[in-house]
């Protein structure tokens, strides 16, 4: 007996139901998106290494440990996309998108990569939808940023998240607090872990992004950023918090909040949810400024984030306390192999009518009692028959198939106003 294929273990199958769960998600984010202005742009999901190398930082974990790198044919490094910014950054400057455009605010989805332990909420394939600015240096966009992330919440119905923010200051204020970190980490080496080991020699800002139980103390008590920022930096983020204050949204200024990517500055942020067990963060991001020139273009100010599709989602279920599968409508039923002609039309003729309605043909054949077996497992509100008689008259039955009501017999001339009314009834 030949061993049964399986998906390969951390990557997922979205199945029926689920994936119309992601659909409507998406959606629901395309119209908040195009609300502000933003454009799609279509990734590829394989990248040179080097894309990843220079961006992320390969001091990071992504790089070190998660990355799935490979050599093609031609001898070529590429790796799977482990995220979407370093890709779209790299878009922009081979397209000469900002010549055109000098600010831009572009999103994209799809799936990303990493050889991570996989884990509820944490996958190795896993998706996301991001959201990237270039061209705004000011606060102002940083904050609309956040205004945005919290009109989504509203417009996907989510409740309960928690926003915290930071500030990283810029490259000269970062070395002054990385000397500081150095020296402090050093001091208490015999108390660090491996991990942290590792990031003291190459980034002592990452030992602050720690989650290790036991790290916890020793990172409370480092010295903070903010007692190395200088007054524009000051100034920038008091700003991005005073635009927060006005519209009414609520944060926690978050010290310790770093991120886990080399290229963050200034403004740093999360929203968390604790209804999701240790993988709280649904959407993070923050300001890149260096990114562009690291990469090879002129300095160009940029801010973005990325929000987990997996975990919202699940979260939309918890929140909504059900986990139904998606339901037709209406479900259009022949009597006979003669009607069935008849029914595929009426089908049809009711998506002209009301596009938006999602409307099922039972097909394949059988008898009238066995269609309305398989009309039942669509979760269809009503079924509509139609047999020699209908067809003959120009009406079809309408039989109810959830809660109360009477079968009825409706002319077809009739039929898209009435199903409307049974509908929202």
């Amino acid at each position: 007996m030949k061993e049964q294929l399986r998906a390969i273990r951390g990557m997922n199958d979205i199945l029926p139901g689920a994936s119309e769960r992601w659909q409507q998600f998406e959606q629901t984010v395309a119209q908040v998106l195009a609300a502000y202005g933003y454009q799609q742009i279509r990734l590829p999901i394989v990248e040179q290494t080097a894309v990843f190398e220079r961006s992320i930082g390969d001091t990071t974990d992504i790089v070190q440990k998660e990355m799935y790198t490979f050599a093609d044919r031609n001898g070529d490094r590429l790796t799977l996309r482990p995220e979407g910014t370093a890709g779209c950054v790299r878009a922009v400057l081979e397209h000469g998108l900002l010549n055109v455009q000098p600010q831009l605010r572009l999103w994209y989805n799809g799936p990303m990569f990493r050889h991570e332990r996989p884990q509820k909420g944490r996958y190795r394939q896993f998706h996301q939808i991001g959201v990237e600015t270039y061209g705004m240096a000011g606060p102002d966009i940083d904050a609309e940023i956040l205004l945005l992330t919290a009109r989504l919440w509203q417009a996907l119905g989510l409740s309960g998240l928690r926003l915290e923010i930071n500030t990283l200051g810029v490259a000269a204020e970062r070395e002054h607090y990385r000397a500081a970190l150095t020296a402090y980490f050093s001091a208490h080496r015999d108390a660090l872990d491996a991990d942290s080991l590792l990031r003291l020699e190459r980034n002592p800002l990452r030992i602050l992004d720690s989650k290790n139980p036991a790290m916890q103390a020793l990172v409370s008590n480092a010295p903070r950023l903010d007692e190395f920022l200088e007054a524009e930096s000051r100034a920038h983020f008091a700003s991005v918090c005073a635009t927060l204050d006005a519209a009414g949204i609520a944060y926690v200024v978050n010290p310790t909040l770093v991120r886990g990517l080399d290229y963050y500055s200034r403004t740093v942020f999360e929203w968390i949810t604790t209804e999701l067990g240790a993988q709280g963060t649904v959407c993070a991001g923050g300001r890149y400024d260096a990114l562009v020139e690291l990469m090879g273009g002129k300095p160009v100010p940029a801010i973005g984030f990325a929000m987990g599709i997996e975990r919202l989602v699940e979260l939309l279920a918890v929140q909504a306390g059900e986990r139904s599968e998606a339901s037709a409508e209406l479900c259009v039923v022949s009597a006979s192999e003669a009607e069935s002609q008849a029914a595929l039309l009426l089908a049809e003729r009711l998506r002209d009518a009301h596009p938006g309605w999602r409307v099922v043909t039972v097909c394949g054949g059988g008898s009238l009692k066995s269609q309305m077996k398989r009309a039942d497992r669509t979760g269809a509100a009503i079924a509509l028959i139609l047999g020699e008689d209908e067809v003959a008259t120009a009406t079809v039955s309408v039989k109810p198939m959830r809660g109360q009501g009477e079968q009825q017999r409706i002319a077809l001339s009739e039929l898209p106003t009435k199903l409307a009314a049974l509908l929202t009834a």
